[in-house]
């Protein structure tokens, strides 16, 4: 069941306004708040109960808990954070199999993007004063991921749309 393709357009608005609220504050705070990650959930559970009892419902969960596993994995060996594992998954809801491939590509594509910007920002000779009002330009801060992932959904939303 794609959700993201198959939702209401004010219910996929209700997600690309979520995702850009987590992609924001990742981007200031370098954390992405639970409020927001069960919002996504809650609007995934709406776009289903809208849409009808489904028998391929099962590949969203699937989606879902692939995402949750890899993502928990990734989490404790300190390659993501927590926030990005919760809102990778929460938004994986919204994809089946053939979808969420599509996202998890844009996803990731969007993350290598997203380093090499930063990287590249990082590079240049900031004032001290830049760089500690602009965590992201510190040498070894961290990435915000959240961001990646936000395009990413948003991306492959777009383009399941059509």
């Amino acid at each position: 069941m794609r959700l993201a393709a198959e939702a209401p357009l004010w219910l996929a608005l209700i997600l690309a306004l979520l995702l850009v609220a987590a992609a924001i504050e990742d981007a200031v705070r370098l954390r992405i708040s639970n409020i927001i990650c069960i919002l996504i959930l809650g609007a995934a559970f709406v776009a289903i109960a809208v849409a009808g009892p489904q028998s391929a419902l099962w590949q969203n969960i699937v989606v879902f808990g692939a995402l949750l596993g890899m993502g928990t994995l990734l989490f404790a060996s300190g390659k993501l954070g927590g926030g990005d594992v919760k809102l990778l998954a929460s938004a994986g809801l919204w994809f089946d199999i053939r979808s969420g491939v599509v996202m998890l590509t844009s996803v990731l594509l969007a993350g290598g993007v997203l380093a090499l910007v930063i990287l590249g920002l990082r590079m240049f000779n900031w004032s001290d004063a830049a760089i500690a009002r602009v965590r992201l330009l510190k040498p070894k801060g961290g990435i915000p991921y959240g961001v990646a992932i936000a395009s990413g959904v948003l991306l492959a939303t777009a383009m399941l749309r059509g």
